[in-house]
């Protein structure tokens, strides 16, 4: 584990229920994560695998993965929400170009909001920072996102946020360790 990580459980994962839409919690401070925190992004990430998917990350190459991030921002940046100086959650940006926009897609991946902060309004404050950098970058054309198909509670939020998945479906292949 690296030094400034927290170590996190992993619970079990639980059927979603649908929550409120909460107001914005002014004490939470959306910005850009920096490399000091990539300790606590890995264990993010290894928690959300977990919560998600049942998957056990190999915890060196994914901590390997979010620093190699901060090597190379070609490949994206990381966002983070704190609240009262603690890294509560996360998310990833990565790049798509689109020709038919000549501009650029911010893909949002790698969402995760500690246990503690979620029904909170986290996600859509650190969505609504995003959003806002979108808004007044000429270069980008639009935010994606990919959610598991039964993963019903993110679904609920993203489309409280004003995002539909009525428009594409995702396909993959991927390659096995």
């Amino acid at each position: 584990m690296l030094p400034s990580a927290k170590r996190l459980t992993y619970p079990l994962r639980q059927e979603a229920q649908p929550r409120y839409a909460p107001p914005v919690n002014p004490i939470l401070h959306c910005r850009e994560a920096t490399p000091s925190e990539a300790g606590i992004i890995t264990e993010f990430q290894l928690a959300m695998a977990w919560e998600t998917e049942e998957l056990r990350l190999n915890p060196m190459k994914c901590s390997s993965g979010v620093l190699g991030v901060f090597e190379h921002p070609q490949r994206g940046h990381y966002y983070v929400a704190e609240e009262n100086g603690q890294v509560v959650a996360s998310l990833l940006i990565t790049y798509e170009w689109s020709d038919w926009r000549n501009g650029n897609i911010w893909w949002i991946q790698s969402v995760y909001v500690i246990p503690e902060a979620r029904g909170k309004g986290v996600f859509k404050q650190l969505f609504q920072h995003i959003k806002t950098m979108a808004e007044n970058d000429a270069q980008i054309c639009g935010l994606r996102l990919y959610v598991d198909r039964t993963n019903v509670r993110a679904k609920q939020v993203y489309q409280q946020l004003g995002m539909d998945g009525e428009h594409y479906e995702i396909f993959e292949w991927m390659k096995g360790d």
